[in-house]
């Protein structure tokens, strides 16, 4: 149950969507790490680990004095984060099968955790949190990546039809239990939880088709709206208009793209 009831799956086109999502948002997760002070010998939780594309970066920067713990209950996700440490020789890196939303999290004392799209997903997003900062030090950082705003993703020109299929993916997103726009609830929890927050940054581009960035949303586009048709939240006819608005669209010139407001937060224990 744990791999079929993720939202895209954890097949390769899946595992691959992933990696690319990881290259297109790294710069900014190095940049919040080096701020959050995570660095040679730094023992650090990645929570909600995936395929482990973070976890190799953050075990690169811990060196082999240091430890990443990759927190994540998909097995399939697991082989290929440990398939990866093993061929990199990253014996740093300790792979836990743990549900977040269930199970203890078997770390303690850590000096750092990273947390990028998964409160997002959870049914207690709060109890999960509370897990995740029990498990630091004092003085250990915290360093998350969620949305705040998702309904920003918008074209230019207006495309009536691609709104929809966002309003769609959100209205489906909350009546399965998560909330897209957690980045609202977190700073007001973490300073329930005695952490202190040491900075903000708003993450969001406006990109043309020409730019990289774009293929990071639309390989969501492209395989979500199969999803909506499966659990009957559109018609066939809708999905072609989606797909048929889109491609019309972004084959103008000048067109733009709004991605999804994500908010960084970089808060200490």
């Amino acid at each position: 149950m744990a791999d079929r009831d993720y939202v895209l799956g954890t097949h390769d086109d899946e595992i691959y969507r992933l990696g690319f999502q990881h290259r297109v948002w790294r710069p900014r997760a190095l940049d919040a790490w080096t701020r959050a002070r995570i660095g040679d010998g730094s023992k650090v939780i990645d929570f909600g680990a995936g395929p482990g594309f973070a976890t190799m970066d953050l075990a690169e920067i811990v060196g082999p004095t240091g430890a990443v713990y990759a927190i994540e209950r998909s097995r399939r996700f697991l082989d290929t984060l440990e398939a990866q440490a093993k061929a990199r020789g990253m014996t740093q890196v300790t792979a836990h099968e743990v549900d977040i939303s269930t199970d203890a999290i078997p770390v303690t004392n850590a000096d750092a955790a990273w947390v990028r799209w998964v409160f997002a997903f959870l049914p207690d997003p709060k109890a999960a949190l509370k897990k995740l900062v029990d498990a630091l030090r004092p003085g250990g950082a915290l360093v998350i990546h969620e949305y705040i705003d998702y309904q920003t993703w918008r074209l230019s020109p207006r495309a009536p039809n691609f709104e929809r299929f966002v309003d769609e993916v959100v209205s489906n997103w909350r009546g399965s239990g998560g909330e897209p726009d957690i980045g609202r609830d977190l700073p007001a929890w973490l300073m329930d939880l005695g952490l202190k927050l040491e900075s903000f940054k708003p993450h969001v581009d406006i990109v043309s088709k020409d730019d990289n960035v774009w293929r990071w949303p639309i390989g969501f586009f492209d395989i979500h709206i199969d999803r909506l048709l499966e659990l009957n939240r559109i018609t066939p006819q809708l999905a072609k208009d989606m797909r048929d608005e889109f491609a019309r669209v972004s084959a103008q010139p000048g067109t733009l793209m709004v991605t999804p407001l994500v908010i960084e937060i970089v808060a200490r224990k």
